[in-house]
């Protein structure tokens, strides 16, 4: 009975987790769990980067171990403070915490320099003095190896004076490189003697005019693991190939048994969505989306202010796991995401986004009825709330043709239909403009249908969310849907993926109305209008304006598109 729970424990394990419960089987690293999440503070978060979040967190809570969070500030001309805020701030929004372990790869900078001063002096590094371009022609190609450079065999002595001077701003950018001194022959191209230090001359946010020469990212990234005592380096895919690399510098650190042990799983790729934080930038930066908040980008602050919840999220990463399969994600599974997570915890409410007045003839005039209506059907602890009800209401203007198709169960001239929570009401005529246009629809009403009294189970087919026209709140309604129309935006050759951006992935709707229990509403509250989609609060969002965002519709109407 025992092997079989093993075996069906194993089987519900995701690879890093197994790989993780047999080192602590085989008692490596003292039985520490020690992961760290490692940013570049040149952007905002996106989702890819909360699959990260989940995991290097997740598996430090898992396992009783920690997390560190570290910023891989190692490129000055593209860091900004901004970027570490908001890093912090969605991290702390997705619901983790780094307690007192927050460090900065620039924390490591002298012990860099020293590592590097020291495979100088081992003969393991050398000055470079061509460019960039020319070392890149030199590497050869996967089949065949690289061509050493002229400068491979120069003296430590000339090395470290070389390389001292770069660090004094002697040498202008470009002009020199330091590079690892391993294989020119690898069958791995990042072991072709790789670029290790670069001179760049912008001040540092944390470090100032200290240094004129950083350490690239490969050099940086598995010292600073090793510096930071982690025992488990959880990275995407890309780096698979990065890992003899990542291993070699590990092997001239160490000093004993411990080395971090680098694991790669698959990122974390959408369909109708840009990832890469580069065309992200582009796009804030061309004025194509208003911010880096835009709810119609996949950053964790585009999607929080879009009404995206911290749970919601975690369950999509849940739901798409890892495994070693590049595979690009379905958005439907992010959104199916949000709507099961809103459906439990968002009030109901309603909200008219294109009005149309209906005046009920037979109901007293100036009479103003309170209905009390359920908040959430899904969870009675959310109470009640009563919902003015009068002689004059708005609902929506697709709920009421003159002249429908069969099978339209919504207000027709003739036809009864439910007011959600009220009475059931008749179409009995219409009023028109002069340019025939319908302005208003005119019914009655049986009193006997209201909650509680004699026919309140009446059946008519359809049923409608209104709102009472002398007590309705004026509201902007903002419908964002996806960015781009096209499923792969990024995988089409030689386009941009700007040339399939979706023209309606925006429509602001104003003099739309909403009932007036949402006066007092605050940003990011979060509310179904009943019938229509799941909205919040923007932050332009204020007692005297309010301006909703929908999170998303009801329903997955891009499947039936798509069909």
């Amino acid at each position: 009975m025992k092997e079989s729970e093993e075996i069906i424990k194993q089987e519900s394990q995701h690879f890093i987790e197994q790989a993780i419960e047999k080192d602590l089987a085989d008692g490596k690293n003292g039985g520490r769990i020690h992961t760290r999440f490692p940013p570049e503070p040149n952007g905002y978060l996106h989702i890819g980067h909360a699959k990260a979040i989940c995991l290097d967190f997740g598996m430090a809570a898992k396992y009783g171990g920690k997390c560190n969070l570290r910023f891989d500030d190692t490129n000055p001309t593209k860091e900004d403070v901004e970027y570490v805020d908001s890093i912090k701030e969605d991290i702390q929004w997705l619901g983790f915490s780094w307690e007192d372990r927050e460090f900065y790869a620039s924390d490591y900078f002298g012990k860099l320099w020293e590592f590097a001063v020291s495979l100088i002096r081992r003969g393991l590094a050398y000055v470079d003095d061509q460019s960039a371009e020319t070392i890149s022609e030199q590497k050869g190609t996967p089949t065949q190896p690289g061509a050493e450079s002229p400068y491979r065999n120069r003296s430590v002595e000339e090395n470290l004076d070389l390389f001292y001077r770069m660090n004094e701003g002697e040498f202008e950018e470009g002009s020199r490189v330091l590079r690892a001194r391993i294989e020119m022959a690898s069958p791995n191209m990042h072991m072709r003697d790789p670029i290790i230090y670069r001179i760049l001359k912008t001040p540092h946010h944390r470090t100032g005019t200290q240094w004129k020469v950083y350490p690239m990212y490969d050099f940086a990234h598995g010292q600073s693991d090793y510096f930071e005592g982690i025992t488990h380096s959880l990275c995407t895919l890309e780096f698979e190939v990065h890992r003899p690399l990542y291993d070699w510098f590990i092997d001239q650190l160490k000093t004993d048994d411990y080395r971090p042990r680098q694991i790669e799983f698959n990122r974390l790729n959408l369909t109708y969505t840009v990832m890469s934080k580069r065309k992200l930038l582009e796009l804030v930066k061309d004025g194509v989306v208003s911010g880096w908040d835009d709810p119609r980008m996949p950053t964790l602050c585009g999607l929080r202010r879009r009404g995206y919840t911290p749970e919601s999220i975690r369950r999509f990463v849940d739901l798409i796991g890892y495994t070693k399969v590049e595979a690009i994600n379905d958005v439907s599974l992010l959104e199916y995401a949000i709507r099961e997570d809103l459906n439990k915890r968002a009030p109901r409410v309603f909200g008219v986004l294109k009005p149309l007045k209906v005046t009920i003839t037979n109901f007293p005039i100036n009479q103003v009825e309170q209905m009390e209506i359920e908040n959430n059907p899904e969870d009675e602890t959310h109470g009640r709330r009563l919902v003015p009800f009068s002689r004059e209401i708005f609902i929506e203007q697709d709920d009421f043709m003159e002249n429908p198709p069969h099978k339209f169960f919504r207000l027709t001239p003739g036809q009864e239909v439910r007011l959600k929570g009220a009475y059931i009401i008749k179409c009995t005529g219409v009023v028109k403009n002069d340019a025939g246009e319908i302005t208003e629809v005119q019914c009655t009403y049986d009193p006997l249908t209201r909650s509680g009294g004699p026919q309140a189970d009446r059946k008519v087919k359809g049923t409608l969310h209104w709102v009472s026209a002398a007590h309705a709140l004026d509201a902007e309604v903002r419908l964002y849907d996806r960015l781009f129309c096209d499923e792969d935006p990024s995988g089409h050759k030689d386009i941009d993926p700007r040339e399939f951006l979706n023209p309606d992935s925006l429509t602001v709707l104003s003099g739309c109305k909403v009932e007036p229990s949402l006066a007092d509403v605050k940003p990011l509250d979060k509310f179904q209008f009943q019938r229509v989609g799941y909205f919040c609060a923007d932050y332009d969002s204020s007692p005297g304006r309010l301006v909703f965002n929908r999170t998303v519709q009801l329903k997955d109407t891009w499947q039936k598109l798509n069909k």
